[in-house]
């Protein structure tokens, strides 16, 4: 396995026509990750190329957040990488990724990247279509793979992919959880073991709101706020739970697949899950 931190010469590698597949993250790997390597390679099997790229997206943050202190574990996630079959990793500087201030930016339609997460986390979406247009023109992949935990932001990419008509197949991994169900997360580092374990309500409480609706219950607004107040009462501090529609994440309707979301902060750290259902 091969690491470029300059644009050219992962050109340079790519440039014998073989199919890629790519898997955008910002480090810190975990299980989840390797998972959706692991697709990427069963997608364009042996004669392609899988590409992950590692970047900390200074643009998806907002000045609050957590940038300066995301965990930067460069060394430890290529041993993971070669480890599931990655060819090349892709681990710019921002120098390398913004040479000078980003003045174009792809700016997702708000019906989709305005709630729920866009809602709570303005330009947030900006930032993500943004880096990944540029990644995708970088790395010109055939196959890109994310996964569902960040169910709005797989939403947004295929939306974006699209509308833009970039000739790419986007497939969705599914959320990796570990043995007591919580859903693996880069953040989830920041988590003391008791709140590893305290975390579980998210899952737990999106369970109960997808539970009453299966029961025949209708009353989404009252759903939600129970499912909300639930969380308060535990001394989470919930931005969002809600049942959506999975094409288009608007309200949920009866007979249509839907999905459950939340984001919810247990002490200083921020967590996001959902189920579709």
């Amino acid at each position: 396995m091969k690491i470029h931190h300059d644009i050219a010469g992962l050109r340079a590698a790519l440039a014998g026509g073989r199919p890629v597949a790519f898997v955008p993250t910002m480090g810190n790997l975990h299980d989840g990750h390797l998972a959706l390597v692991r697709q990427a390679r069963a997608a364009v099997g042996a004669d392609g190329l899988v590409v992950a790229s590692i970047f900390v997206n200074r643009l998806q943050f907002a000045p609050h957040e957590d940038f300066d202190r995301y965990p930067r574990t460069l060394a430890r996630d290529a041993e993971l990488l070669e480890g599931a079959s990655c060819d090349l990793v892709f681990a710019p500087d921002e120098r390398e990724m913004y040479p000078e201030p980003q003045g174009y930016k792809v700016h997702p339609p708000a019906e989709l990247a305005d709630i729920l997460e866009g809602h709570f986390r303005p330009g947030f979406f900006i930032g993500v279509c943004t880096v990944v247009a540029k990644l995708f023109q970088i790395v010109q992949p055939a196959v890109a793979v994310f996964g569902k935990k960040d169910y709005q932001q797989l939403m947004v990419i295929r939306r974006m992919v699209d509308q833009l008509a970039m000739p790419i197949r986007i497939l969705a991994g599914e959320t990796e959880r570990n043995a007591d169900g919580l859903a693996l997360s880069s953040r989830n580092g920041y988590l003391s073991e008791q709140q590893k374990q305290d975390a579980l309500l998210l899952s737990r409480t999106l369970r109960a709101a997808i539970a009453r609706w299966q029961s025949g219950e209708r009353d989404l607004d009252r759903i939600e706020a129970d499912a909300m107040q639930a969380l308060r009462d535990a001394g989470w501090a919930p931005d969002y739970l809600a049942l959506r529609r999975r094409h288009d994440l608007g309200p949920a309707r009866e007979g249509e697949p839907l999905v459950a979301l939340a984001a919810a902060r247990i002490g200083q750290t921020r967590l996001i899950d959902n189920l579709e259902f």
